[in-house]
């Protein structure tokens, strides 16, 4: 008997909340992970015709699949229309969305929130044809994949007491390699997390950890390798960056990054830069703590300004390049709101149930710094970062 999706109710009831008549979800070639994450769709099943399925802000939702894959939503609820032809599909669309004037589905304007943005111009020129106003998912499925729950709280917290650990820990061989004169790497530093996440039955999904010495730290996305590696000396800047999940469906990432020195005395410059991208993290967690204890609504992209306006004001602006925080669910980078008013302008809100990174950065010449949490905001709306927060830099010596 079909009796997915699970949360129809909850969605119908954001349907109504937002004012949208219907949500709309069209896949082929299995491109769009969203729908098959939040209908419960095994992703791996032959799926080379387009399919549609509607849920309607109240009543029952509608299938649309086509015939010779007519069972490629057998499990949903819903009726059933069949077609073969594109003016079938075509006439069977616009009849399914004749009670419909505004419907959601998988796309942003101008492409800004590219982690939801699945469906193609083509589909929503089609869906605009027949008179119905296309507009965004990204509210609806923040509330569906990108809040949490209990578990994966729970989960979380447990991958950021480990994840802490083994920071702790690399930082620690690090030093005793150097200070015993063994040759270690970039690339060894990294192998020996990935081994201790394999330990602690955590998973990164094959998206590796980062560990880059001065220049390489200047990349924000170095990926160190057996080839380009640099061994770890005496008065090297390090930046460690490394993001894990306990290894279950409901685990929850945790993220972080780190930056030591190698000695007793960095480099003024190195400590200006950390301190400001620190600085700047900390009134970014402020300002959404406040709000949030006022009642009042937060939204990404305030964070972004927040962030992007302290470090431009001591004179770096021109080198923090990249957003001030990612969301993070199931995905290292999930489906949920973004700090972002830099790549994108993230209007969404920040809601209970959200987890999402802080992470200023500074990327100057030959030397780069980032100080970056994970946050989550519980149902009380309190603001939560599991384990220790860097205040300054570690000093190795």
């Amino acid at each position: 008997m079909a009796s997915y999706p699970k949360n129809l109710m909850a969605i119908q009831k954001a349907l109504d909340s937002f004012g949208i008549d219907g949500w709309l979800f069209y896949d082929v070639a299995n491109r769009d992970p969203i729908a098959y994450q939040i209908l419960s769709l095994d992703p791996h099943r032959l799926t080379t015709r387009r399919w549609y399925y509607l849920i309607p802000r109240s009543g029952s939702p509608v299938k649309l699949v086509h015939k010779i894959e007519r069972e490629r939503l057998a499990e949903l609820t819903g009726s059933t229309m069949v077609y073969a032809s594109w003016f079938e599909l075509q006439n069977s669309i616009a009849e399914i969305l004749r009670p419909c004037k505004k419907i959601a589905m998988q796309y942003s304007p101008s492409g800004h929130l590219f982690t939801i943005s699945y469906v193609d111009a083509g589909t929503v020129e089609l869906i605009r044809s027949f008179g119905v106003e296309v507009i965004s998912s990204a509210n609806l499925i923040q509330l569906f994949i990108a809040t949490i729950g209990e578990q994966g709280i729970a989960l979380h917290k447990e991958a950021g007491i480990k994840v802490q650990n083994i920071k702790d820990e690399v930082f620690n061989v690090i030093l005793e390699a150097v200070k015993s004169g063994r040759h270690i790497t970039e690339y060894d530093a990294q192998q020996f997390i990935l081994e201790r996440f394999a330990k602690e039955n955590l998973t990164c999904e094959g998206l590796n950890p980062i560990v880059a010495l001065n220049s390489h730290a200047a990349d924000p996305h170095f990926e160190p390798t057996q080839q380009n590696s640099s061994k770890v000396q005496w008065n090297d800047r390090i930046l460690i960056d490394l993001w894990a999940k306990v290894d279950a469906p409901a685990g929850v990432y945790y993220d972080i990054t780190w930056c030591a020195y190698l000695g007793a005395n960095p480099p003024q410059e190195y400590v200006e830069m950390f301190d400001t991208v620190v600085h700047a993290r900390n009134l970014a967690k402020s300002f959404i703590s406040e709000k949030l204890k006022k009642g009042e609504k937060v939204f990404g992209w305030q964070v972004d300004d927040i962030c992007r306006s302290y470090i431009s004001s001591k004179g770096y602006g021109d080198y923090f390049t990249h957003r001030t925080g990612h969301s993070i669910d199931t995905r290292i980078h999930g489906s949920g709101v973004d700090l972002d008013n830099f790549e994108s302008r993230d209007e969404r809100e920040i809601i209970p149930g959200v987890c999402f990174s802080i992470e200023p950065g500074i990327y100057k010449r030959d030397v780069g710094v980032r100080s970056e949490i994970s946050v989550l905001i519980d149902n009380s709306k309190n603001l939560i970062v599991v384990g220790k927060e860097q205040e300054g830099l570690v000093l190795l010596h």
